[in-house]
């Protein structure tokens, strides 16, 4: 298993998808702080100011948001292998496919976690120099603010997961990456403007990642517009369990349904 899980991480650094996402969790910690620099009071429409809780809860909220870039690369990692018939050698190579799907399964979920990581690590910096040059005091403590810096970047390693689970289940990679995309950025939230519907948002993934990353503002602004009262989430360590149970699921459905099928 060991040798498996290496060659995953060689076939990784042997194609572009790791300086892709490297690119990604820079680029994403680098707008948080371009977002502290400018200012939440200046957006439109205006939030509060960096100097307070919310604010601050506010922009790293939005990183946790990003969390379905690194789950679009467990799912290219896994559907590119069928999309380009390099799983054919693969399987040739470990004839037991159960045992390169979980060898997937944990490298790239190393690799989800190194993403989220970085990404946290650049946002961290990003948004306390802005803080200093703009002369203001951060509405979190520093403690506060690592912590919460923290639970994002597991975040991101679990929707890795998830990401290749999608991957290895649907395995055509263009259906694949609509799917993960059009769920978290479409349906979830569409789910939130159907009354009596949206109660089953907060044991939905994007509502637990919402309560373990404490980004409430999506479902405040679409209680604003809708007039109704925003969805209660769960509390944070109740959410990352919620994440970590459909992650496993996730996981074991697809290391036992392939085995089912063929390859090609």
């Amino acid at each position: 298993m060991t040798a498996l899980v290496a060659a995953e991480w060689l076939r990784l650094k042997s194609s572009r998808l790791w300086l892709w996402g490297l690119l990604a969790a820079v680029g994403s910690g680098l707008l948080i702080g371009l977002a502290a620099l400018v200012g939440p009071e200046n957006f439109n429409p205006p939030m509060p100011g960096l100097d307070t809780e919310q604010g601050t809860r506010v922009l790293l909220g939005l990183l946790g948001f990003t969390v379905f870039v690194p789950a679009l690369f467990g799912t290219t990692a896994v559907a590119g292998e069928y999309r380009h018939r390099t799983v054919t050698t693969t399987a040739l190579f470990a004839p037991r496919r159960w045992t390169w799907l979980v060898a997937k399964l944990a490298a790239y979920t190393a690799a989800g976690l190194a993403y989220g990581l970085l990404a946290v690590t650049v946002a961290g910096g990003s948004i306390f120099g802005a803080a200093a040059l703009k002369g203001v005091t951060l509405g979190l403590p520093a403690g506060a603010v690592a912590a919460l810096l923290g639970r994002i970047a597991l975040t991101m390693a679990v929707y890795t997961l998830l990401g290749v689970a999608v991957g290895a289940l649907l395995r055509n990679q263009v259906t694949a990456l609509l799917v993960v995309g059009a769920y978290f950025y479409m349906i979830e939230t569409a789910l939130m403007l159907v009354p009596g519907v949206n109660g089953l948002y907060p044991f939905l993934p994007g509502g637990a990642t919402a309560a373990l990353t404490s980004f409430t503002y999506l479902s405040e602004a679409v209680a604003t517009q809708t007039g109704s009262s925003a969805t209660a989430l769960l509390p944070a360590a109740a959410g990352g369990a919620v994440l970590v149970g459909y992650a496993l699921v996730a996981a074991a459905i697809a290391v036992a349904a392939p085995l089912r099928r063929d390859i090609a």
